[in-house]
């Protein structure tokens, strides 16, 4: 099998935690601040920053197609993605949200099958050991109503998903020029979203909200989402999206240590099972 760089292994590790501490922090910023409005702040700031950076070291404009085509995946992935997971936070536990986005993966590698690209059967059960795992999780998730929030959570997935093989079709701009621009359109798509939703910027906004946003923005934004651009252009899709597989495991347990939430025996046989088909689906992965 062929082996990893070292970069898209720290890349995966940076997806895997810090996206995974993204959900709890997301629950603290909503708490305060409205969900579309801030990501629209989050992705305009972290863009325009890495899009100065980049410019201030000599690195060229990107064609119009490959800006289009940055700028589309952008919306999908932050405007759509992000934006729908915000909303949803205010109503649902973080944990819960993430638990219900492992479902992702498995589209991954659907839509790479249609696309030509026929999973190994070590991959098949790599995802079928995750969904398994998911199964035992949502047994103790206490989810309790809001089915629009569970269709808008699995729309979110498929878009994901797609993305995340389409992607891999189409010219992008190289390097973090192509994140800079994904996070700029997404603002840009949320500014003019967050308003048409009634959302303006409260009166009164406490510091963990304050303290959430910018780890959200810094961590989450600036740091997670290039790693997670460098997977998506390094690793087959099913392990790009298998960020939803660890993500979960991270959230809930943070979930337990930081705002206290309830971790049962369940859950914690259920993450164990995640894991297990996280790392069957890394075993089973060449890198493109």
């Amino acid at each position: 099998m062929k082996s990893f760089d070292h970069r898209l292994i720290v890349s995966l590790l940076l997806v895997y935690i810090v996206w995974g501490s993204t959900y709890l922090g997301i629950r603290y910023a909503v708490a305060d601040l409205p969900p579309l409005l801030m990501g629209a702040v989050r992705f305009i700031l972290a863009g325009t920053l890495m899009l100065g950076f980049l410019r201030w070291r000599g690195a060229p404009w990107p064609s119009w197609p490959q800006v289009r085509a940055a700028a589309g995946v952008g919306i999908a992935f932050l405007a759509f993605g992000n934006g729908a997971v915000c909303v949803i936070e205010t109503e649902l536990p973080s944990g819960l949200v993430a638990l219900l986005m492992a479902v992702t993966p498995l589209f991954a590698v659907l839509f790479d099958w249609l696309g030509g690209n026929r999973p190994k059967r070590l991959e098949w059960f790599g995802v079928a050991l995750g969904l398994i795992g998911v199964a035992l999780l949502q047994r103790d998730a206490r989810f309790d109503g809001t089915p629009w929030a569970f269709g808008l959570l699995l729309a979110v997935a498929i878009v994901w998903a797609i993305t995340a093989v389409v992607q891999r079709r189409i010219t992008l701009p190289s390097g973090l020029m192509s994140a800079a621009i994904q996070m700029l359109a997404a603002g840009l798509v949320l500014a003019v979203v967050a308003p048409l939703r009634g959302e303006t910027l409260p009166v009164h906004v406490g510091w963990q909200s304050w303290a959430a946003f910018a780890y959200l923005t810094v961590f989450g934004s600036l740091i997670a989402y290039t790693a997670f651009v460098y997977v998506l252009a390094h690793a087959k899709p099913v392990l790009a999206s298998s960020f939803s597989y660890v993500n979960p495991p991270v959230a809930v347990l943070l979930g337990w240590l930081i705002a206290g939430e309830h971790v049962s025996g369940v859950m914690l046989i259920g993450m164990l099972v995640v894991l297990a088909g996280v790392v069957l689906l890394i075993l089973a992965s060449r890198r493109r």
